[in-house]
C-alpha cells in the first residue's frame, strides 16, 4: 500500500489520492491530502462511508480546543465513524475486504496499570481519534487495528455503526451507574449524549426515566427535593461496541431518529455541516456520508 498518494505503476491505474476534513486554524477547516501509514500486520485500512460530527469537533473548530486538549498544529477532525475494509494486514483473521465495520477510535498502550486492570479508556497514553496530536478519520481512508473494527450485522446500517461512538458513552455510563430494572433514572440535558444515555438506560430495562435540559427554574426546583445522589464519573467507555451492536441488531435501541441532518464530502458541505451542529436547534446527530 502507499502512503495515500498518487501513484502510477506500468500497466496500473492511477490510485486514489487520500483526502481528509484538516483542521488548520480556529475556525477554518480544508480537505486536503492525508497520507496513510503503512499497514501492519494486525491493521486495516477502512474506507470511511459514515462519519458523525460530535461536540468535541465543534469545540476544536471554534476554540481549537476541548477541556486540556489543545490544538497546536493542523489536525484531522472527527472520530464517530464506520466503514468498509479495503485491506487486512497478514495476521488479521476476523476481518475481511469488504466487511462493513464501526471503529473503535481510542488506541491504548495495553502495558499500563489501567490497562491491565482492564480500565484502558483512562489509558494515559491513549491516542484517540482527533484529539490533539492524533488525526481522526473524517478521510476518505483510514487505517486502524483490526481488533478495533467490529463488524457490523447486516441488519446494522454505516450510519448506525457511526453512532456506536456517542452511544458507548451511554451504555458505559449505566455500566457505572449499575441502572436496571429496579432504578430509575434522570438524564440531566437532551443533546445527543444526553438522547443515547436515555435510550441505553430504557436498553438496560430502568423502568422510569425523567429527561430535562437546561433551565434556571428547573433546577432551583431540583435543589428543593430530599433525594440520595451517588455521582459516578465517566470518561469515554470500555468494552462498548459489541453490546452497542447486539442492541442495535436486536432492536432494542434505534438510534436512526437520531441523525437529523447528512451531508457529502465537499469543502461546502464541511463547512455547512459543521455550522449546522454548532448551531445547535433542530440539529441533534450531523452526519457525513462519504
Amino acid at each position: 500500500m502507499g502512503k495515500g498518494g498518487m501513484s502510477q505503476g506500468e500497466g496500473s491505474k492511477v490510485e486514489e489520492e487520500n483526502m481528509a476534513a484538516w483542521l488548520v486554524g480556529l475556525n477554518t477547516l480544508k480537505i486536503q491530502p492525508f497520507p496513510l501509514p503503512s499497514l501492519g500486520p494486525h491493521d486495516v485500512r477502512v474506507r470511511m462511508k459514515a462519519v458523525g460530527i460530535c461536540g468535541s469537533d465543534v469545540h476544536y473548530l471554534k476554540t481549537m480546543r476541548c477541556a486540556d486538549f489543545i490544538v497546536k498544529e493542523p489536525m484531522v477532525i472527527g472520530h464517530e465513524c464506520a466503514g468498509i475494509i479495503e485491506e487486512v494486514g497478514e495476521e488479521v483473521k476476523h476481518l475481511v475486504v469488504g466487511d462493513r465495520v464501526a471503529l473503535e477510535p481510542g488506541i491504548s498502550c495495553w502495558r499500563c496499570n489501567l490497562c491491565k486492570e482492564g480500565r484502558y479508556n483512562l489509558c494515559p497514553e491513549m491516542k484517540f481519534f482527533a484529539t490533539p496530536p492524533v488525526h481522526g478519520s473524517l478521510a476518505n481512508q483510514v487505517v486502524h487495528p483490526a481488533d478495533l473494527c467490529f463488524k457490523l450485522p447486516e441488519n446494522v446500517s454505516l450510519e448506525e455503526g457511526a453512532m456506536c461512538e456517542p452511544l458507548s458513552v451511554g451504555v458505559h455510563a449505566c455500566r457505572r451507574a449499575e441502572v436496571g430494572p429496579e432504578t430509575n433514572v434522570l438524564v440531566m440535558g437532551a443533546g445527543p449524549i444526553g438522547l443515547v444515555t436515555m435510550l441505553a438506560a430504557r436498553a438496560f430495562g430502568v423502568p422510569k426515566i425523567v429527561i430535562v435540559d437546561v433551565d434556571d427554574n428547573r433546577l432551583s426546583v431540583a435543589k428543593q427535593l430530599d433525594r440520595e445522589v451517588d455521582v459516578v464519573g465517566v470518561f469515554r467507555y470500555k468494552n462498548t461496541w459489541p453490546l452497542c451492536l447486539e442492541f442495535l441488531t436486536s432492536g432494542k435501541i434505534d438510534v436512526k431518529p437520531l441523525i437529523t441532518h447528512r451531508f457529502g464530502f465537499s469543502q461546502k458541505e464541511v463547512e455547512d455541516a459543521f455550522e449546522t451542529s454548532a448551531r445547535g436547534s433542530n440539529a441533534i446527530k450531523v452526519m457525513f456520508n462519504l
